[in-house]
Order: structure tokens, then C-alpha cells, then sequence
């Protein structure tokens, strides 16, 4: 889906569509309040957010998990395959599964480590503690890390983060229909260990919020071995939850943005779309570019003729993140 402008700020719609946001709020924190979480024996690590789709959790999850394994813990991603058919559980074989079948979030995360698909997400994390070596064995069975699930109650977490995406905070502030959130702020404040903002804080997220927990600030850069796109001419389009955040970043890098489309999140791309842009760009003698995330929904036979920039998290202060992970409990 795309974020409706009026989720932006305040406004007349948003007044009248509130109802249906208490509706929507109320359903969810009967949920979670009837729900009896489970321990999967491993710890879990859930990367959520507040608002629906755009706020980077997937780049943090896989930052996450390399900060985590750097240290010697196995990791083990666990996601609900949003956009594939396959409802698991399910571990994600790239050599086999595509973009229709797993999602496109789960092709990327299991780029760097073992990933299970399910939509029960307490039945995902029992098929993974299954898969880990069992105590006493002499090895680390690891640490989960779910990449979205914070409004899940089936399973018990043992760290809770929230991303904010700075440049857009928690948008109107009310709760879908009416504004972009998935639950009242103050409740999901109420159970997350700490938030992580990505980006310029132009909303004033860091005073408003700080107080109330623990921020770890850090910023999307391009990853390393990314192409150099400064002084290139462009046609950049993205199916992600916000577009002009991919189309800001090549701006940032000094690219010349001579076009930009923009489609929904998790789009799956058919041939003659691709095909249709490849040559606009021929026409504009400009370079076709496009995210990681939207590299793994192109048709392979047209994806080698557009260029992709892939990112990485960069946190503002690394010792701040290895102090959080320090809280996750031992199973070494």
C-alpha cells in the first residue's frame, strides 16, 4: 500500500475516520491482553515499528544480526513473508524461493543468515529452536531476530525496539484509518526497550520521546562496493513504503534525478513495466536504478540492466547498541 497524504498531518479526514482508528486500536490491545506469549528457548530480538511500512525495520534487523554475530552468536531471522504465497513455517532457500513465493524482505535477510518464514510467528520460532544445536552440544544454538512482529503477542521477547524514521516520525499521530499507526503511541511505548531513529530527526522525535526510553540514533548510508552515482544522470524508482526517501538518498549522493516513479510497497514487477522503464531511461540517456528490496521482485533477465544501491545502517554511536544487545540473556 501507499501512506495517503492526509496521514501526514492533521486534517479534517483524519477527524472523521478517528472512530474507526479507536475500533482498529481497541481490537489490537484485546489481542495482545487475551494472548499468552510463549518462550521459544532462544532469545528474541523484535525490530518493529509504529507506523505502517517505511520505516526501515529490514535494514536494522540485518544490521542487528551482524552486530550480533560479530560477537560469535549464531542468528536466525524470523518474518511473515509479507507479499509471498508460502505461509510456513518455512526456511527460506534463495537457490529455490523467489520474491512471490517468500516476500522480498525475506530473500534480503536470508542474504546474510538463516531465515524462517511464518505467519504464526510462535510456530516460526519453535520450528528454529528445533533447527538449533541443542544445550550441551558445545555450541551456541543463537539469538532470533524478527524482523517486524511488535504488535504480535504469541511470543515472549527479550528486547523490543522500535524504528522511527526521522524525516517522517509517527506522521498524524493517530491510529489507522485515520493516521498512519498501528497502535496508540503511549501503550507501544509502553512495552519497547529502546527506539532506534533512522535519519534526520525533523520531527522532533528525540525530544518528545527520549524521555520516555533509551534512543539509538544512526543514518542509511550506501553500503560498501556500492556503485558511484555522483554526477550520474538517473531514472531511480522504488516499490517500497516511502519512495522519496530512496529518491533523497541518490540526490544526496550528488546524482542528477532526471526521473523518478514510484510504485506500492512490495510491487511485483511485471516484464513490460521493466521493460517499459529500461527504455524511458535509453530515451532520457540515463542510468535505470532501483533498491535492494525492489532487485528481488525485477524479472531476472531484465534485472542486469538496472543498477541497484544497496545500504547499510550506520549507527551514531556503536557502543550505545552493543550496551542493548548486552541485556539479551546468555545461551551460549
Amino acid at each position: 500500500m501507499r501512506a495517503p497524504d492526509f496521514w501526514s498531518e492533521p486534517g479534517a479526514l483524519a477527524r472523521v475516520l478517528a472512530p474507526f482508528g479507536a475500533v482498529f486500536d481497541l481490537a489490537g490491545g484485546l489481542r495482545r491482553a487475551l494472548a499468552t506469549p510463549v518462550a521459544c528457548g532462544l532469545p528474541v530480538v523484535c525490530v518493529g515499528n509504529l507506523v505502517a511500512g517505511g520505516a526501515g525495520k529490514t535494514p536494522v534487523a540485518r544490521a542487528l544480526a551482524r552486530r550480533i554475530a560479530a560477537n560469535g552468536t549464531p542468528v536466525h531471522f524470523l518474518t511473515r513473508g509479507y507479499g509471498g504465497w508460502a505461509a510456513g513455517p518455512l526456511r527460506v532457500d534463495p537457490a529455490r524461493h523467489g520474491a512471490l513465493d517468500v516476500g522480498d524482505e525475506a530473500l534480503l535477510l536470508a542474504a546474510d543468515a538463516p531465515t524462517w518464514l511464518a505467519r504464526d510467528r510462535a510456530a516460526g520460532a519453535r520450528a528454529i529452536a528445533r533447527d538449533t544445536p541443542s544445550e550441551g552440544s558445545g555450541e551456541s544454538p543463537g539469538v532470533i531476530v524478527m524482523d517486524d512482529g511488535f504488535q504480535n503477542p504469541s511470543i515472549e521477547k527479550d528486547l523490543a525496539l522500535l524504528v522511527i524514521d526521522g524525516r517522517y516520525g509517527l506522521g498524524n499521530e493517530k491510529v489507522m484509518p485515520a493516521g498512519p499507526l498501528r497502535e496508540a503511541a503511549v501503550p507501544a511505548l509502553a512495552r519497547a526497550d529502546a527506539l532506534i531513529l533512522l535519519g534526520e530527526d525533523r520531527k522532533d522525535v528525540a525530544r518528545r520521546l527520549g524521555p520516555r526510553l533509551p534512543i539509538l540514533e544512526a543514518e542509511l548510508a550506501p553500503a560498501p562496493g556500492a556503485p558511484d552515482l555522483a554526477g550520474r544522470k538517473l531514472l531511480a524508482f522504488a516499490g517500497i513504503g516511502r519512495p522519496e526517501k530512496f529518491f533523497a538518498t541518490l540526490a544526496g549522493l550528488g546524482a542528477e534525478l532526471a526521473e523518478t516513479r514510484s510504485f506500492p510497497d512490495h510491487h511485483p514487477y511485471r516484464p513490460a513495466e521493466i521493460e517499459a522503464l529500461i527504455e524511458r531511461a535509453r530515451a532520457l540517456r540515463a542510468l535505470p536504478v532501483t533498491t535492494e528490496k525492489d532487485r528481488v521482485r525485477l524479472p531476472a533477465d531484465l534485472a542486469k540492466h538496472v543498477e541497484v544501491l544497496p545500504v547499510e545502517v550506520a549507527w551514531r554511536d556503536p557502543g550505545a547498541l552493543d550496551r542493548l544487545l548486552a541485556r539479551l540473556p546468555s545461551h551460549g
